[in-house]
């Protein structure tokens, strides 16, 4: 309703809705698009310069006639990268706006580091609120008007309540908003209004499904049965088809990976109604380099990219990014709908930092997570443990299975594949698996789901313990 009072806000709004749904609908080409995101691109370009202390600094030499000549070669060559190391050293510097001028204020967790900030101001909220909106309106139509959708954020100073409420007020659905891990909401409480309130939707994370579900179990409920659930939309971990699935099962619901997103980048990547993450290119201007040397990756013979993902904004609002290293491997690749939908399909593979050496081979977070999940139908959680013996990698995983007949030959199953795929001899074990599995979002998959005794403890299995043990206490 705020855009009412303001009639630039106001035409804004229109104009965004009115972009994504042509968009959605098949209204742009390539050609549209590309004119489209250099048009928006330069114009980027000159509002960072001249409002970001630190952009005015990064870019102080180029020229508005070199932006005005830029293409995608010259634009890798010319502009720097903007890192995660970037942000935390220059904080305010980043901004291209006060505080004062935004609507909502914003940080990034700090477990591991600084906490940045991250205000939005109207124009930020506009333009990825209007895009989530209408991918996500087809979605909840399969599930009925009648929704009451829950948002599970982490913390008050996180992005997830704003921004899921908005959406789903946008299309005509009742929330509630709160936080398991707060002590004055807990688990208990949470499941609580869950059943009370007849919640069919709910915004969190896989691990936070998780831990829903086993406290359910505690206290004698069945998460399939007893609650009234229809759709999960995830967010805030990496998340496979293997683990959609499994999640979808527990709470006998259609699950979603709803958006990829990080605090600092906002919205990159939406959900379809196909269940395909897609990126967003009226918002954002998408790179693919290589993750060691930064060259940009070339497209292969089935016009698919892999590698790190670099997003420039291409919207003026709190604190566009240019050419920011999100620290993520992706896979982009066509959605087969050729020219008449030029987005592309966008498959987060995990972080940079957390591909892992197996006896010489790399592995992503995306790979070790699917070649667990897919050989363990019903598996509601799991950890794995890296050692060497004898000079060769060896594998523990941990199975958290309440249905043991389940679990006849998944031994058998995962150590030959393990032998076949990496070399790595296999040892499994079925177990109730504690809080540390819980802490993805908060800090990292690797953290959260691999202990790596190969190399001595670092900073981020660190803070997930500190995470675990506190969740752990209450």
């Amino acid at each position: 309703m705020f855009t009412i009072f303001d009639d630039e806000l106001d035409a804004l709004a229109r104009r965004s809705v009115a972009q994504q749904q042509e968009f959605h609908g098949g209204q742009w080409d390539g050609e549209r698009l590309s004119a489209h995101q250099w048009e928006n691109l330069r114009e980027s370009l000159r509002y960072v310069r001249s409002r970001s202390p630190f952009y005015a600094e990064r870019l102080a030499d180029l020229a508005d006639a070199e932006i005005d000549r830029l293409d995608a070669a010259e634009f890798a060559r010319t502009v720097p990268f903007t890192t995660k190391q970037d942000l935390r050293d220059r904080r305010y510097d980043m901004l291209s706006k006060p505080v004062s001028e935004s609507w909502a204020f914003y940080e990034t967790t700090g477990t591991t580091g600084q906490a940045t900030p991250c205000p939005r101001d109207n124009t930020d909220s506009i333009v990825n609120n209007a895009t989530l909106t209408v991918a996500y309106r087809e979605i909840f139509a399969k599930h009925g008007a009648d929704q009451v959708v829950a948002v599970l954020g982490p913390t008050e100073l996180h992005s997830t309540g704003d921004t899921f409420g908005d959406v789903c007020r946008n299309l005509g659905h009742a929330v509630v908003k709160m936080w398991p891990h707060s002590p004055l909401v807990g688990y208990e409480r949470a499941l609580h209004m869950l059943r009370e309130l007849h919640v069919t939707a709910v915004f969190c994370t896989p691990g936070m499904a998780m831990s829903l579900a086993k406290e359910a179990r505690k206290a004698g409920l069945d998460p399939a049965a007893d609650f009234d659930l229809r759709l999960l939309m995830f967010v805030g971990e990496l998340v496979t088809p293997k683990l959609l699935e499994n999640l979808g099962a527990i709470w006998n619901a259609e699950a979603y990976s709803c958006m990829y997103a990080s605090q600092e980048a906002s919205i990159v990547g939406t959900v379809h109604a196909d269940g395909q993450l897609r990126t967003v290119p009226l918002n954002v201007y998408y790179e693919v380099i290589h993750p060691d040397s930064g060259e940009l990756v070339a497209l292969d013979a089935h016009l698919v990219r892999e590698g790190e993902l670099v997003i420039t904004h291409l919207y003026r609002g709190a604190k566009p990014l240019v050419r920011y290293r999100t620290g993520d491997l992706v896979r982009l690749e066509p959605t087969g709908d050729g020219e008449s939908y030029p987005s592309q399909i966008l498959t987060p593979l995990g972080r940079v930092r957390d591909r892992i050496d197996l006896n010489g081979r790399t592995v992503t977070a995306y790979e070790l997570e699917d070649f667990v999940l897919s050989r363990v139908p019903g598996c509601h959680d799991y950890h794995i443990t890296i050692d060497r013996e004898a000079d060769v990698d060896v594998l523990a995983v941990d199975l958290e299975m309440p249905d043991a007949a389940a679990a006849q030959g998944v031994h058998e199953s995962l150590a030959a594949a393990a032998a076949d795929a990496w070399g790595c001899p296999m040892t499994v074990r079925l177990t109730t698996l504690g809080a540390i599995t819980t802490t993805g979002a908060m800090v990292s998959w690797k953290a959260a789901r691999v202990r790596d005794l190969r190399t001595a403890t670092d900073a981020e299995r660190e803070a997930a313990m500190a995470i675990a043990r506190r969740r752990e206490a209450r």
